[in-house]
């Protein structure tokens, strides 16, 4: 009798623990499944971007309280990219801002990023709702795209020169950036977008 209650329990431990790995296994399944889903990288790359612009903003509206457009070209001319570089690393991520009309070389999109540009002016002019998206590139990478609309505030260095945009801005602009084509735009307008690819 002794025996047999004996093997009865190791039986039940043994259904137990192979339980406890089936549903390990299962939850590790379910989280690996849900690491290469889009809806995860939807879901990170929106909080990255939010993340980021609320960085950047904060300190480019603080330049600007400061000392106007002057401060805040001066200040993006400087610290922007290095700020970018360490969000980046900071969220184990490569994100960029580009654009069909940039204003330093740096930021020229990547073929990858031009399409993605260039299927957002299209819904943009077809006066289609601009909402994020997701690929996945030859290497395996995955690269989060969402769109960048313009506020009023920007138009004080992207705007309509003579317009929004005063002429002694813009030769400062011009100064730091020889190269700057981003100027010419309304509220709302589709300036371009954030590129963050998460690399496997």
């Amino acid at each position: 009798m002794k025996n047999l209650f004996y093997f009865l329990s190791i039986a039940v431990i043994i259904g137990v623990l192979a339980t406890c790995t089936n549903q390990s296994a299962s939850q590790e399944q379910e989280e690996e499944q849900m690491v290469n889903s889009d809806e995860y990288y939807l879901e990170q790359g929106a909080e990255i971007v939010a993340a980021s612009f609320k960085a950047l903003s904060g300190r480019l509206m603080a330049a600007m309280k400061k000392g106007g457009v002057p401060e805040a070209v001066q200040y993006c001319n400087i610290a922007g990219l290095p700020l970018i570089d360490s969000l980046s690393e900071a969220h184990q991520v490569n994100i960029r801002r580009t654009s069909l009309k940039i204003r330093q070389p740096k930021d020229a999109p990547t073929a990858a990023e031009k399409k993605a540009l260039d299927q957002y002016h299209a819904k943009f002019a077809a006066g289609e709702v601009l909402k994020p998206l997701v690929e996945t590139n030859s290497a395996g990478d995955v690269a989060f795209y969402a769109p960048i609309l313009l506020s009023e505030a920007c138009l004080k260095c992207h705007g309509k020169l003579g317009e929004t945009l005063k002429q002694e801005d813009y030769d400062l602009i011009k100064r730091l950036y020889p190269e700057d084509e981003a100027i010419g735009y309304a509220p709302g307008d589709l300036r371009g977008i954030w590129s963050i690819t998460f690399v496997k």
